[in-house]
């Protein structure tokens, strides 16, 4: 067996599984509210929140949250349009659907490399709180396969491009938006 055929062959075991094997009610409505935190409004809102009412640190970590967001949203577009992959729910008939419908492309999750590229952002911030942020970050992950948006493969490469996205900003780019809010007379 050749390495894509095990690829797609590990995508539907393990999408089965998250999506129908451990399905139940109590699931059904908590991956459809928790699968939210890593959804563009309340990840900028987040972020924004932090920028807009916080006080030095607190603003650059928001500053530094919108910039890792921006980034990792940038990469999640460029690979979508170019790999074109279809959801889940639209290639297999047996994948439960939870009335969701979703026009752009699959891979990479949006959602999973957002929550990821945040908690990445508050865990290099806030060492002590990196375990929580981090499994909160991992269900919304989860979530997107339970809901039947997203194959395993997807929500790995969201995971990796979050946490790189956010790596860069940290190490690479923190000095410039520092700067950025002297500048501006935030800091």
């Amino acid at each position: 067996m050749g390495a894509k055929k095990r690829v797609k062959t590990f995508d539907k075991k393990l999408l089965h599984w998250f999506n129908d094997t451990i399905k139940n009610k109590f699931l059904d409505k908590f991956m459809y509210y928790i699968t939210n935190l890593g959804g563009g409004w309340f990840t900028t809102g987040f972020m924004m929140s932090l920028f807009i009412f916080g006080k030095n640190k607190m603003r650059l970590i928001g500053l530094e949250g919108l910039a890792s967001l921006t980034l990792s949203q940038i990469f999640v577009q460029i690979l979508k349009r170019s790999l074109e992959r279809e959801r889940p729910f639209n290639r297999f008939d047996s994948v439960n659907r939870f009335n969701i419908v979703l026009k752009d492309y699959s891979f990479p999750s949006g959602h999973t490399t957002a929550s990821f590229s945040i908690a990445t952002v508050m865990a290099l911030n806030f060492p002590y709180i990196a375990i929580p942020v981090l499994l909160i970050a991992l269900l919304v992950g989860t979530s997107r396969m339970y809901l039947g948006v997203h194959y395993p493969t997807d929500v790995l490469a969201g995971i990796a491009v979050g946490v790189f996205s956010s790596l860069i900003v940290h190490f690479q780019l923190i000095d410039y938006l520092k700067r950025l809010m002297i500048f501006m007379k935030l800091a």
